[in-house]
């Protein structure tokens, strides 16, 4: 049965969603973009056309609305008959945007844990601070909300899941986020700056010895080896996955690594240190109040704009370590995606790629009733076997790096 579709965001990771809708309409039916931006909605919509995207005459309609108005949300998904709506606009509309899905009965499918503006990298279990909350409601209205369905958190939690199955007792996950491209800019950031920044000027909090830990940023990382992109230094961070693994699995330890170069290395210690990653206001000489992590957002790059000359490729991966049969074993799970060929295909980066194809898998398997939970889920507590199947399909093969060497996931 087909599940029209409103898709919440304009950034790059809402084109490469509408792309793939659009590929897959023939499950997904009408297609639906909104943000508080008209002409950014209209401008996917005619790269869409553009691209003949379509599988199959059908509607595509741009919107306009506020997300952090949960009426007007609610409003706007009767208006469309929207069945699934896949958010990807801030981090910060999140709670606003579900709570419009409860009211409606539409099934709700995010990428990332939802944001206070107001505080930074909250205490862990972070899901419990907010989406969990409203998960009894969920049930009690037969509500399906997927959270976290890109690629990290996403993918990955369905590559733990996948490894994990295939052991006795899992001991450790350690996700690993490599971008291998170059995007030929000074300075920039795959996401939007101020929810990118965000993510390292807190806390990092892991999951080790069934307990939560804490580093700084940047205080511990190491080289890995890895398929396609060879060696690659990263560093833990904090990141949405541990929350909600560490809570499933909290038997394993649980830790994020993500590749950095010296140069962002760099430039993200001295705008740290000038204060200028701060998100609480400040005056200027002239009695101007500004947000100076909103100011350094205004003079970055459109993540966006990166597209059409970026090249290189991702390695994102998992890595399990476990016990079967009274024997150690360990798993790498990943996926290899290329920026160039994401460019020619959709017109975005590989990073928007990556994030923005996995929540259209997701919404095809609540169309075929395969995820169609009516509770909410994070992405681990579902069957990653038709997620693997479709995310083959429309462009983010899974692998698997075991004792038997290097194969896909299902051989």
């Amino acid at each position: 049965m087909k599940r029209d579709v409103l898709i919440i965001g304009a950034g790059g990771v809402a084109q490469v969603v509408a792309h793939k809708c659009a590929q897959n309409n023939d499950v997904l039916g009408d297609i639906h973009i909104a943000s508080r931006t008209l002409s950014k909605c209209e401008a996917i919509l005619e790269s869409v056309r553009e691209k003949g995207a379509m599988k199959q005459e059908g509607v595509l309609a741009a919107h306009q609305v506020n997300a952090m108005d949960t009426k007007a949300v609610a409003d706007l998904i009767r208006d469309t008959g929207a069945q699934i709506v896949i958010n990807v606009g801030s981090a910060f509309v999140n709670m606003y945007v579900l709570d419009a899905c409860i009211e409606t009965g539409a099934a709700y499918i995010d990428t990332a844990i939802h944001e206070d503006p107001a505080k930074i990298c909250e205490t862990p279990p972070w899901y419990a601070n907010y989406e969990w909350k409203k998960r009894d409601l969920c049930a009690e209205k037969g509500v399906t909300a997927i959270l976290g369905a890109g690629f990290d958190p996403g993918v990955v939690n369905a590559f733990a899941r996948f490894a994990i199955d295939q052991m006795d007792e899992v001991k450790s996950i350690d996700i690993v986020d490599i971008n291998a491209g170059s995007h030929g800019k000074y300075f920039a950031t795959n996401f939007d700056p101020e929810i990118n920044f965000r993510e390292f000027t807190g806390t990092v909090y892991y999951w080790e010895d069934q307990q939560w830990k804490e580093k700084k940023m940047f205080e511990s990382g190491r080289d890995w080896e890895l398929p396609v992109v060879g060696t690659q230094r990263a560093y833990q961070s904090g990141h949405d996955e541990v929350h909600s693994l560490a809570t499933n699995y909290p038997q394993a330890d649980v830790r994020f690594w993500m590749g950095f170069g010296d140069h962002y290395i760099n430039v993200f210690t001295v705008l740290q240190n000038l204060g200028l990653l701060s998100e609480q206001p400040v005056k200027t000489a002239e009695g101007l109040e500004v947000v100076p992590l909103k100011v350094v957002k205004a003079v970055l790059p459109d993540p966006a704009s990166l597209a059409p000359n970026y090249t290189g490729k991702t390695c994102i991966g998992d890595l399990v370590k476990g016990v079967k049969d009274g024997e150690e074993i360990e798993l790498f799970v990943y996926n290899v995606a290329d920026h160039k060929e994401a460019y020619e295909e959709v017109g975005s980066q590989g990073i928007s790629y990556t994030a923005g194809v996995p929540p259209v898998a997701a919404a095809m398997l609540v169309a075929s009733g395969d995820w169609d939970a009516k509770t909410m889920k994070n992405v681990e507590e579902l069957d990653p076997k038709p997620f693997f199947t479709i995310l083959d399909q429309i462009g983010l093969p899974t692998r698997v790096k075991d004792a038997r060497g290097d194969h896909p996931w299902n051989a």
